[in-house]
Order: C-alpha cells, then sequence, then structure tokens
C-alpha cells in the first residue's frame, strides 16, 4: 500500500527535466541524485519531497533519452509511485528496473490536482482519491516481486541466492 500527497505535472515530462542532463556525466550517489531531481521543472519538489508522494502527470511522461538516472532519482527521493496518462516505453522499463512503481490510470490523472492525498493498492489494483476508486489490472506478479526487492538487479541476486 502506498499514500502520498500529490505532485502533479503535465504531458510529455522528458528524461532531461526528471534529471538535469547537464548532470549525466557527473558521478553521484543515489542520494545526492535525488537532491537534483525534477529540479529544472519544479524547483521545490527535491526540497519538499516526503518518502511515499506520487508523481501525477499527462502523456508520455519520462520521454527522451534513455538513461536510467531518470527513475534512480525519483526512487532515492523516496516516490512512491507515477501515474500518468502513458509512459514513454523506455522509462516505463527503467522504471520498474528501478523498483518504481508506475501505472497508467488516464482517468484519475484527470481528477488528481496537486498537492491532494491519493492511496494506492497495486496488488488489488485499486487508486483511492477523495473517496473515489480507480481500477486497475493488478501488477503481475513477477512485476510485484521486482518492486518489492527493489529493482531488477536486487531482484535477480535474490533469486540466485535463493537457488543456492
Amino acid at each position: 500500500m502506498i499514500r502520498g500527497r500529490v505532485w502533479k505535472y503535465g504531458d510529455d515530462v522528458n528524461t532531461d527535466v526528471i534529471f538535469p542532463g547537464r548532470y549525466t556525466y557527473a558521478r553521484m550517489e543515489p542520494e545526492e541524485m535525488a537532491k537534483h531531481a525534477l529540479e529544472d521543472l519544479d524547483p521545490d519538489f527535491a526540497k519538499g519531497v516526503k518518502p511515499g508522494d506520487v508523481i501525477v502527470a499527462g502523456k508520455n511522461f519520462g520521454m527522451g533519452s534513455s538513461r536510467e538516472q531518470a527513475a534512480v532519482c525519483l526512487v532515492a527521493a523516496g516516490v512512491g509511485a507515477v501515474i500518468a496518462k502513458s509512459f514513454a516505453r523506455i522509462f516505463f522499463r527503467n522504471a520498474i528496473n528501478n523498483g518504481l512503481l508506475v501505472l497508467e490510470i488516464p482517468e484519475a490523472v484527470d481528477a488528481i490536482q496537486h498537492g491532494d492525498e491519493v492511496e494506492l493498492d497495486p496488488e488489488v489494483g485499486i487508486l483511492r482519491h477523495q473517496g473515489k476508486e480507480y481500477r486497475f489490472p493488478p501488477l503481475p506478479g513477477t512485476v510485484l516481486e521486482i518492486l518489492r526487492d527493489g529493482g531488477l538487479i536486487p531482484h535477480l541476486k535474490k533469486k540466485l541466492a535463493e537457488e543456492r
């Protein structure tokens, strides 16, 4: 279960805005990357985001370059999920690989406003917002396991350790 405050943005939020391109080749730990999350779009985000907060956005979230830092900085910032009308394909996979829950729930995006509180249950497939429920297909078991384990690499390490 994820509960958090909403940070709402529009369409076509690209990876250069999620994690500014000028930092792409700087050596940073994820905690340092989190300090720059969305800074060119919303200078208050990195200072104000709390663990479990949820990003809500329009169409094509994560478009642009394929850099993984975009997903990593959001995870390190404590973002509980990103809900959008649609995602860029590569960002969607990078998000799951790095342990970030991403959900396409277009009808909820229009109803939810910046600062609202939401509750998500990805196992059941329900988003709750101001007394209304939005249903979405529950995530497949393997995807839930990857997310619970903190991403694909930790998930594979866990599986290998279990086999030994």
